[in-house]
């Protein structure tokens, strides 16, 4: 399978050379979001109402989906369903670390081990393969700044940018204000079968509200 949504995003946020992640926080919730919005593109879940559904159990093929695929009936349980919220707080902790392991196996990324101060342990992932980013960001400067028209997948990578406010990350040196009303669009747009623009609305909305609540608590 090729590479993800979600490791997407986590190369857009880490650093080039360095390996660390600009705006961590606001990149895990997409992250987590691109898990799920995989999961819709499969067919292995449907969104109705802001809540996730689970539609058929099999094996995409990819251990990223597949690992969360398997955990899903037993987290979704006697209820039929769960709010897209509960997903997200659920996973955003956890979903990076995976995903950047996944783009190791890929060797996109490689792990570097140090110590800080001799003392305390870190690691940075910096790209051993650049080949990847360039494509997607490429990809992502034709549909927004210069307005071709997005597959499904880049359509959905660009809602979920805009809905965890990473604009600045996916294109450095822009202003928000000039890339929000063309990712907008995108978001909005015929791109898709009503169903899965449908989920895109949902997850989006839920990841505006969440992420809006983690900054105002922040501040506060």
């Amino acid at each position: 399978m090729a590479v993800t949504l979600a490791e997407e995003i986590m190369l857009l946020s880490l650093d080039d050379e360095s390996g660390t992640a600009k705006q961590r926080q606001a990149a895990a919730w997409a992250v987590a979001g691109g898990i799920l919005l995989e999961l819709v593109l499969a067919g292995r879940v449907t969104i109705d109402d802001k809540h996730i559904v689970l539609e058929d159990t099999a094996e995409t093929g990819e251990p990223l989906l597949d690992e969360r695929l398997a955990q899903l009936p037993g987290w979704i349980g006697k209820r039929g369903k769960r709010h897209v919220s509960y997903w997200l707080t659920k996973e955003q902790g956890k979903a990076v670390a995976p995903t950047v392991a996944r783009l190791c196996e890929r060797g996109v990324l490689v792990e570097e081990k140090r110590k800080t101060m001799g003392i305390f342990p870190v690691r940075r992932y910096p790209e051993a393969d650049g080949a990847v980013e360039t494509e997607l960001r490429e990809r992502l400067r034709a549909v927004v700044l210069e307005g071709a028209e997005p597959d499904v997948r880049t359509a959905g990578l660009v809602s979920l940018i805009h809905g965890a406010g990473l604009h600045t990350v996916a294109f450095p040196g822009q202003r928000k204000k000039e890339l929000a009303p063309r990712m907008e669009e995108v978001a909005d747009g015929q791109w898709a079968g009503e169903s899965v623009r449908a989920a895109i609305r949902d997850m989006t909305a839920v990841m505006v509200a969440i992420t809006a609540a983690t900054v105002a608590t922040a501040v506060g």
